[in-house]
Formats: structure tokens, C-alpha cells, sequence
């Protein structure tokens, strides 16, 4: 494990009440440290743990930083927290309200899988649910979507099964593939390609991962309440929870969640992973410096062990924290961005607004990624344009 004192030494600068969100969320990913014990009880006297709690929400973690708080009030001479008991409580509460969604999402993957298949339409669980399953405590994960990977001809057959049944269904993406409905009270969408709108040498990577599940049958299976649902095989899923949240992180903004699940997905498999495979991907899709900054977070932020994260490189450290400082700031899918103009501004003027705010962004991501960013937004923009 990666010395949190040597972490809070860097050049960054953390708060109180962020030390504390990070110590909790490093102890909920892998468990209570001494080290963490040792500087909880030396520096975190004056959190504010409102503010540490409006983290975990900011960052969808609310359930992993609770784990977190579990783990170190369980380590012998553990440290007082003195965290209040009526912020306390209500923590519990949510995570409690997280673990039963979270129940009756499964149960209603299940349902949904089942209908499918009897219409003899087969389909991959991509992200959320199945990513869970590598969690310690799988239930107290934020769910999110449920998310359905399925062939051009599963793809037709999906819509023609799922919109009937629908209480509400958005305009597809014909380009991208992607269906969005509602079902039972629960986000279904469905794709038809898992699309990096950003870059095409990341896209035709992609399709090979893709061409990798569905005609190469790499696969593995979870067991959900009885019934047998498919994930892509792990090399296979390293690769789209990556690209996914880095395409989130360059166009919108990208939560702690996404990180924390591409970091669990790498430690549960680190033993069966091939990665002679997972580099070539990786530089295939020229994304070796991107990989590297994430795993600089994961290892020297999150505390993630340095034997679990592959082509870890302490080199990139600064380029790390540089990732965090923009993550802290726009918050899980940009939760903590002024999004206001999307309502304030129409047509041509909003198309504008729009462009220069992704500039901007952009402008942000150069000093990490000098090299891949401009063509990006390149990318980006003309895609735009079209």
C-alpha cells in the first residue's frame, strides 16, 4: 500500500474535510491502514464532515466511504472519528436506501434478461451492475444505468421489444447506436457500439474489443437472482470501463465511481488479466499516457497496490493529481459545473456557448495531455459540425 503520509507531502494541496474523504475511500476500496488510523487521529480534528459527506455524494462514493469509516472504527485502538451522530445516522440511511435499489435493480436485470432471451434476443451487461460484483459490498455501489451491449441484429430486436413497454423512450443516436428508455422506474440503455466520439483510432480499437465479445464469445457470466447474465470477459471489460470513463472525463466530467470501478475490476482479476493484450490495446489506441496518469491516481490517491496496477509509472504523478484537481472540481458527470446555459441560451448563441465551454475544458486537458487533447477537440468539433 502507498504511504498516505508521502501522499499529503506532494505538491497538492488537500483540505481537511478532502484528506478525510480520501482516507475513508482508501480504506473502503482496500481495506483499514494503520497509516490512515495514524492521520486521522493527528489531522482530522477540525473536518467539517458535512463537507467530507457532500464529497461522497459530489462523487457518488457515499456507500464506499461509509465502508471506509467501518473498516477503520474496526482496526484495534481504532481512532476517534468524532464524526456527529445525526450526520452519522443519516449516511446509514442513504447507504441503507443505496442497498435496496441496488436489490431491486438486480432483481429487475434478472426480469429483463429473462424477457429477452425467451424473444430470443441475447445481450451483454456492460458497466454498473456487473462492475459492482467486484466490490467488497456490491449493494452499497451507486447504481446508475443499466446498460445492454448487443449485436447489430439484437440491437433492432431490443428496440422493437423494449419501446412498447417503455414509459419513456429518448430520440436514439442513430450514429452512435444508443437507445435510452425507461422501464419500471429504471434507466435501460441500450448500444448497439460503445462509441468514443473523441477519437477513431480509440473507436476501431473498441470495435475489435467488441468483435472480441460477440464473435469471439469472451465472455464471463454473474449469477443475478437466479439468472445467468453475461459481462464482457475481464480483459475485454478493462478496456470499455476505461475508454468509457476517459471519454466521460474529456466531454462532461467523471466521478470518483468510475475510477474506483476500473480500479477494483483490475485488482479482483489481477492474477488471470493478460497484459501483453492490455498493453497492446492500450497503445493501439494511443491512450498509454492517459492510462498512466489514471494509474498514477489509482496507486499514489486511491492507495490501490502497485503490483495490482498495470504500467503504473511514479513519473506521472504530477500529471495524477492534475487529473484529481479537475475530477474535484466538475464533480460526478459534471454534478458541480455551471451547466446553466443549456437552458439560458438557444439555437446558433447556445451552439456557441456550448463550443467556447468545451474549449476551455479542453484548454485544461492540454497541460495534462499536450498531445492528445488539440486532437481531441479537433475531433470533437468536427464531429460536431457534421
Amino acid at each position: 500500500m502507498v504511504s498516505v503520509y508521502r501522499y499529503f507531502q506532494n505538491k497538492m494541496r488537500l483540505n481537511n474535510n478532502q484528506k478525510a474523504f480520501f482516507a475513508f475511500v482508501r480504506a473502503g476500496l482496500w481495506g483499514g491502514q494503520k497509516s490512515v488510523q495514524e492521520l486521522i487521529a493527528q489531522e482530522f480534528k477540525d473536518a467539517d464532515w458535512n463537507e467530507v459527506y457532500q464529497l461522497a455524494q459530489e462523487q457518488s462514493v457515499q456507500g464506499l466511504a461509509l465502508q471506509g469509516i467501518e473498516a477503520l472504527r474496526n482496526l484495534n485502538g481504532s481512532p476517534n472519528l468524532t464524526i456527529p451522530q445525526g450526520l452519522l445516522l443519516q449516511w446509514i440511511g442513504e447507504v441503507q436506501i443505496i442497498e435496496q435499489r441496488n436489490k431491486e435493480m438486480n432483481a429487475f436485470v434478472a426480469e429483463l434478461i429473462d424477457r429477452l432471451r425467451k424473444e430470443d434476443i441475447y445481450c451483454i451487461l456492460v458497466k454498473g451492475q456487473g462492475v459492482a460484483q467486484c466490490y467488497e459490498k456490491p449493494l452499497w455501489r451507486c447504481s446508475g444505468d443499466i446498460d445492454l451491449l448487443l449485436s447489430n441484429e439484437n440491437y433492432k430486436k431490443a428496440k422493437s421489444a423494449l419501446i412498447p413497454i417503455a414509459s419513456e423512450v429518448a430520440d436514439e443516436d442513430k450514429t452512435t447506436k444508443h437507445q435510452a428508455l425507461v422501464i419500471n422506474g429504471f434507466d435501460v440503455e441500450l448500444h448497439g457500439k460503445m462509441p468514443f466520439t473523441i477519437s477513431k483510432r480509440v473507436e476501431a480499437e473498441i470495435d475489435e474489443v467488441l468483435n472480441d465479445v460477440f464473435c469471439g464469445g469472451n465472455v464471463k457470466s454473474w449469477d443475478c437472482n437466479r439468472t445467468q447474465v453475461f459481462l464482457p470477459s475481464p480483459d475485454n471489460d478493462v478496456i470499455l470501463v476505461f475508454t468509457h470513463f476517459l471519454h466521460h472525463f474529456f466531454i462532461e466530467g467523471v466521478g470518483l465511481r468510475q475510477i474506483c470501478d476500473w480500479c477494483r475490476l483490475l485488482y479482483t482479476y489481477r492474477g488471470t488479466l493478460k497484459y501483453r493484450l492490455l498493453e497492446s490495446r492500450i497503445k493501439a489506441m494511443g491512450l498509454m499516457s492517459e492510462w498512466k496518469a489514471f494509474a498514477s491516481l489509482a496507486v499514489d490517491i486511491l492507495g490501490m497496490p502497485i503490483d495490482a496496477m498495470p504500467f503504473y509509472d511514479k513519473r506521472f504523478k504530477r500529471k495524477g493529481e492534475k487529473v484529481l484537481e479537475l475530477i474535484l472540481e466538475a464533480g460526478n458527470f459534471g454534478h458541480n459545473k455551471d451547466l446553466s446555459y443549456r437552458v439560458k441560451y438557444k439555437g446558433f448563441t447556445y451552439k456557441i456557448v456550448s463550443l467556447w465551454r468545451r474549449f476551455c475544458d479542453f484548454c485544461d486537458f492540454a497541460t495534462i495531455f499536450p498531445k492528445d487533447s488539440p486532437l481531441f477537440f479537433i475531433t470533437y468539433v468536427t464531429g460536431k459540425v457534421k
